[in-house]
């Protein structure tokens, strides 16, 4: 998928969704605005004169990406809130009230800080515009880098609900490789080449290409990078697979060769109860990575969508927890029900 603010409508959104980088950005670009109605807008006029082009190239943009700017922020201001910016207007010194016959429009087209950045982001033929891209895409990548701590290799497990699911889905796994110790034959090999397997009916990728993807070290645990989400369902997945694989085992009275165990990831991959799970959790992590990681899964680009605001927050927010603190507190509570 292509990264192109220009381009790329998701890449536009995971932007201007991230209300951290939101805020840097804003203090960074200097436009002191017009306040009006708990926010600071620019009219029509104003942004053209900004980025230096005529407002027919502004209405050309408009009518092209009405929705997507509409959506965030642009509107086209009438009736009693037109009588009440016009009061507004009436009190600014300077060029905020030199446009034209502003006393006698009956509507005028304003821009909020959101809807000014989404704009940003579409011009082409604007080289202040280029600029600002610039400054856009700095800013968000420093913005996740910081709050994650400096790396986003784990920042999955900032999610407060990441440790609970974690430890069941340790549990989990635990069943599942019994499952291949007791019921398939073929030695050591059945563990990674079972593993890989689900992991390609849930994503589409093997564990060598998804580390590839994430670049990560030889040390680090693939299952400690995924999201909550992925984490229950690959714990779901194993359960059903090691459930499956007993019961093979008792039907057939022998254990399972490695490609009859295949079989059954391809058959609970294939069940009602699986896909509609399958489908959430290639979005979530094909999505989260784009906008979080700046990594694309090319095998799950058309999962890609742009992150709503309270995936943001979740990962980049106050609320969010680090593993380590998750631990201490985990910790913590076992202990005080030991000491009971």
């Amino acid at each position: 998928m292509s990264t192109s603010l220009t381009t790329s409508a998701v890449a536009r959104q995971n932007i201007l969704n991230n209300p951290y980088a939101l805020e840097e950005m804003e203090k960074a670009a200097g436009v002191r605005g017009i306040p009006f109605k708990n926010k600071r807008i620019m009219l029509k006029e104003q942004v053209a004169e900004f980025f230096e082009v005529t407002t027919r190239t502004l209405e050309n943009y408009i009518d092209s990406h009405g929705d997507e700017l509409t959506a965030n922020g642009y509107e086209v201001v009438r009736g009693k809130s037109l009588k009440e910016l016009k009061e507004v207007l009436a009190t600014l010194d300077g060029t905020e009230i030199d446009f034209g016959t502003i006393k006698k429009t009956s509507v005028l087209s304003v821009f909020d800080f959101r809807a000014f950045l989404n704009l940003a982001m579409l011009l082409t033929d604007s080289d202040r515009a280029r600029s600002l891209r610039s400054m856009i895409l700095d800013i968000a990548i420093d913005t996740i880098q910081v709050r994650a701590g400096g790396s986003t290799k784990y920042i999955n497990q900032r999610d407060a609900d990441y440790l609970e699911h974690a430890f069941a889905g340790e549990n989990y796994r635990g069943e599942f490789t019994d499952a291949l110790r007791d019921h398939v034959d073929e030695g050591k090999w059945k563990y990674p080449n079972l593993t890989d397997a689900i992991y390609k009916a849930i994503f589409k990728e093997q564990s060598k290409e998804y580390r590839r993807i994430l670049q990560l070290d030889q040390k680090d645990d693939t299952r400690r990078t995924f999201y909550t989400e992925v984490v229950t369902l690959i714990a779901g997945f194993e359960h059903a697979v090691a459930v499956d694989l007993k019961a093979e085992h008792s039907r057939l009275g022998r254990r399972l060769t490695v490609k009859e165990a295949m079989k059954l990831v391809d058959k609970v991959a294939a069940t009602l109860l699986s896909k509609p799970l399958v489908e959430m959790a290639r979005s979530k992590m094909a999505s989260r990575d784009f906008a979080l990681r700046g990594v694309t899964h090319d095998k799950l680009g058309a999962y890609i969508t742009s992150l709503p605001r309270e995936d943001f927050e979740k990962f980049l927010g106050t609320q969010s927890k680090e593993l380590a603190k998750q631990i201490e507190n985990a910790r913590d509570v076992m202990k005080r029900l030991k000491d009971r």
